[in-house]
């Protein structure tokens, strides 16, 4: 069904031959970039590895991890592919191998088992271009960003899909990853993370999914049912109209997850599905648990769930709220240990902990973050910028200089940010969202103020500053002021703001030369 979005917003000689050509380097074997620990269901049928024990290798283009995985000895050697930079379709071309099966405009973990894919350095950015696991195992993806990937208009990728799994998939860990789009179905976007066709052990943990009309989903019709035992915990769902997710049969595990701006609804338990939901804390969402738009039904097991500002619809012939009182209708035996977070917690923790660039941190069980302890392989991000004076010298270089952004609520301006006036802002459509200043030729730039506008001090909770040509991540922090960074010439800069205690209001987005 339809349903707009809301949105407010090969040999080893001959390997060795084939990945020196595209550019990257091998090195020793060195154990895997996960860290902090496999957790759920990606836990069970032998466990969730990757490439540990395997080769590292370096890539900064889709075509270098395409060469990565076609250069191995066979399609299951062990590898960690260490990813810098962004990833998009012009540089993302098909390689060849007998142990790959890539193709052009999408990163294909197709045919092949034991890879660590982790996002490294300043950060890795998939834009327009999604990750298809297909007749694989043994898989994990870790501390990067998949955003804006569509189905229709262009450029499109993946069906659509941030991260999708389908036919034979086993074993799949993804972690401390964001997930993003920019509409729902009618902007050509699908799903965030979608599991088809006999998907089974996975794990979605510590990552952000947010502004798109579809979470995901386990089961691509109400016949698919041979997928499941999936666990999403301490992950942040924001912005979402539906599929938080939908499950057509299996069984699932959610917990600890903030769920914030489910707008149509929330988790969909159909078609026989079994979920247990303990301890997530639901707020400002419509119908955030149930069976819905359908009369084939799923159940539930709910336990220590916190539900803030969640409206119900009433019951109809395929609409079967769970709320406003929800009941367990079922038992959901779990096989493997977790420790709970207390419900209330959850908004604090999961925002000090989900998505890329947030080092990899997890929660202890006691509502406190926990940054593990670090092993050569550990991705780095650059650490967060603490705020300094607000009056630097120099010439404000965005007076004058273009503006954009991903969104701006009625009645602001992103040309608002560089109009040296204190009194007109710049908001996103919802919590979220980014603004850019540009130039027609190259700016040398080291530093940025941003200011709040009166009334909206200390709105901004944790925001990364990118240098819009590449992708790289410039800076980060947790309260808007000023930001140093090593002097860079770009053409295009961009504020994004991943969290805040509500609409933030964006007065100047200031520029300063060395």
């Amino acid at each position: 069904m339809k349903r707009p979005l809301a949105l407010r917003l090969s040999a080893l000689s001959a390997a060795t031959a084939l990945a020196a050509a595209a550019g990257i380097a091998l090195t020793s074997p060195e154990a895997t970039a996960a860290t902090g620990g496999v957790t759920g269901y990606a836990t069970q049928n032998g466990g969730t590895t990757g490439g540990a024990g395997g080769q590292r290798v370096r890539a900064t283009t889709g075509t270098e991890i395409h060469a990565a995985l076609c250069g191995r000895a066979s399609s299951s050697t062990p590898i960690i592919i260490e990813v810098e930079g962004t990833i998009n379709h012009g540089n993302t071309g098909k390689v060849s191998g007998g142990s790959c099966n890539t193709a052009a405009g999408v990163i294909e973990l197709k045919q092949i088992s034991n890879v660590t894919l982790v996002g490294v350095g300043a950060g890795a950015v998939f834009d327009q271009l999604g990750i298809h696991i297909r007749q694989s195992s043994n898989i994990i993806i870790q501390n990067v960003t998949v955003r804006n990937v569509k189905k229709s208009g262009s450029p499109t990728s993946n069906g659509g899909d941030a991260i999708g799994m389908e036919s034979d998939v086993r074993n799949v860990w993804v972690d401390h990853a964001t997930l993003e789009a920019s509409g729902g179905e009618s902007e050509g976007y699908d799903g965030l993370f979608d599991m088809k066709d006999n998907t089974q052990f996975v794990t979605l943990s510590y990552s952000v999914l947010r502004n798109s009309g579809r979470g995901g989903l386990i089961g691509s019709s109400e016949s698919d049912l041979s997928n499941g035992y999936v666990t999403f915990h301490h992950n942040r769902y924001e912005n979402i109209d539906s599929r938080a997710p939908l499950l057509r049969g299996g069984t699932a595990h959610a917990y600890n997850n903030h769920y914030v701006s489910l707008n149509e609804s929330g988790i969909n338990s159909r078609a026989g599905a079994k979920v247990k939901v303990d301890n997530n804390y639901f707020e400002d969402s419509k119908d955030v648990l149930g069976t819905f738009y359908t009369d084939q039904r799923g159940s539930w097991q709910v336990a220590g769930n916190v539900f803030d500002n969640v409206t119900w619809s009433s019951p109809g012939s395929e609409n079967y709220p769970a709320g406003p009182n929800p009941q367990s209708t079922t038992t959901v035996n779990i096989p493997y240990a977790y420790t709970l977070d207390a419900a209330g917690c959850v908004p604090d923790v999961v925002r000090r902990t989900a998505g890329a660039g947030t080092g990899l941190q997890v929660s202890d069980g006691n509502c406190t973050p926990q940054t593990p302890t670090p092993d050569p392989s550990t991705p780095t991000t650059p650490p967060p910028t603490t705020p300094g004076p607000t009056e630097p010298g120099g010439t404000n270089l965005s007076l004058g200089a273009g503006a954009d952004g991903s969104s701006k609520a009625d009645g602001t301006s992103y040309g608002n940010v560089r109009d040296g006036n204190l009194s007109t802002y710049w908001s996103p459509s919802g919590s979220t969202g980014s603004v850019s200043v540009k130039w027609g030729s190259a700016s040398s730039v080291s530093r940025v103020v941003v200011r709040e506008a009166s009334g909206a001090t200390g709105v901004v909770r944790a925001w990364r500053l990118l240098n819009a040509d590449t992708g790289t991540v410039l800076a980060t922090g947790t309260t808007a002021g000023t930001a140093t960074f090593p002097q860079t010439s770009l053409k295009k800069i961009t504020f994004e703001i991943t969290s805040a205690s509500g609409t933030p209001r964006v007065a100047e987005f200031e520029t300063y030369a060395p």
